[in-house]
């Protein structure tokens, strides 16, 4: 194992990206020493929330392959647009990273952001992907999402789902499955999983949409029945749950609640790549993958050049999809 000290010093090669020379170690011979201090990662949602619990799994073992300490500082507000924009406006120096989830490429559909998730950010890696759950109330007479789809198409507009709030994975995979399965139901947005999950377990709100480990507990002690997951692939955390696509044929379904971390454009690409390099091998450690999963998500990795193509496919896929659905802010 690399000593801190040899992972402190380990010299990249390679160009500095545009305007950022005076924000990079530099060697004699041109090359960028990287890092040499504590590296902070601005998550722009609350403590203790899913994004924050993902960050802080990878956090140790990133900072033992960099050799140096990483920060969490958490910026949460408005729907994580604040502390985006603190990311966006660091220094393109490879010490403030952002460590996000794909509210990233649905914010800016619905919401007016002060950043562009394209031109202001360098992607880095995909981290982990996590499926949102679309369960029900155990009393509602739906055992399967095609049990769902049929309630729905007797009753239109009659029944409705809740989300964790506007905007969010969850609320995007409810409009989504209206519009692939042709189905209204009404959507009731609350503000975060904790009060989704209560008023649908109380049958205030039959069906539920929201991310695996908020709900997994419930649906182990049987007081919420799970239909189906969002992602194309079933999740480990629940094997016998099947997807969307697989159960109602719409192969086109999926929504994924990925983790990612992205940092200032202009960041020099040795350094984005040391770094993805780093938290690829972190996310396949048996430790973490562990970790990962009894939170309901897979350890991904992937290289820059993937989440850039997951960024940009989604923005043109979420930018439909609030335009079709007639999606507006709260």
């Amino acid at each position: 194992m690399k000593t801190a000290w040899a992972s402190a010093c380990i010299v990249i090669a390679g160009s500095l990206g545009s305007g950022a020379a005076s924000t990079a170690a530099l060697s004699a011979s041109g090359t960028i020493a990287y890092p040499t201090k504590p590296i902070r990662f601005v998550v722009p949602y609350p403590p203790g929330g899913g994004t924050d619990i993902i960050a802080r799994i990878v956090q140790q073992k990133l900072s033992e392959g960099l050799g140096q300490p990483i920060v969490i500082d958490n910026r949460g507000g408005a729907g994580g647009a604040v502390g985006t924009e603190v990311a966006a406006r660091s220094a393109p120096d490879g010490y403030t990273i952002l460590f996000t989830l794909s509210s990233h490429t649905i914010n800016p559909n619905v919401f007016k952001v002060p950043y562009d998730v394209a031109r202001d950010f360098a992607p880095v890696s995909l981290v982990a992907s996590l499926p949102q759950l679309i369960a029900v109330n155990p009393a509602a007479a739906i055992n399967s999402v095609k049990d769902l789809i049929a309630a729905a198409k007797a009753k239109p507009g009659q029944l409705s789902y809740a989300s964790v709030g506007t905007g969010s994975p969850s609320h995007i995979a409810g409009e989504l499955l209206k519009l692939k399965a042709g189905i209204d139901i009404v959507h009731v947005p609350y503000k975060g999983g904790g009060p989704a999950v209560t008023d649908t377990i109380a049958g205030q709100v039959p069906i539920l949409i929201v991310s695996i480990p908020a709900a997994m507990p419930f649906v182990r002690s049987g007081r919420l029945r799970p239909v189906a997951v969002t992602t194309l692939k079933r999740s480990p955390a629940a094997p016998t749950v099947p997807t969307v696509a697989e159960a109602l044929g719409i192969k086109d379904y999926e929504v994924d609640s990925w983790y990612a971390m992205f940092a200032p454009a202009k960041t020099p690409l040795p350094i984005v790549e040391r770094l993805q390099r780093e938290i690829a091998s972190v996310v396949q450690t048996t430790e973490i993958k562990e970790k990962l999963l009894q939170q309901g998500a897979d350890g991904v990795g992937g290289t820059p050049e993937e989440l850039d193509r997951i960024v940009r496919a989604e923005l043109v896929k979420w930018q439909a999809l609030v335009r079709d659905a007639k999606i507006k802010a709260d």
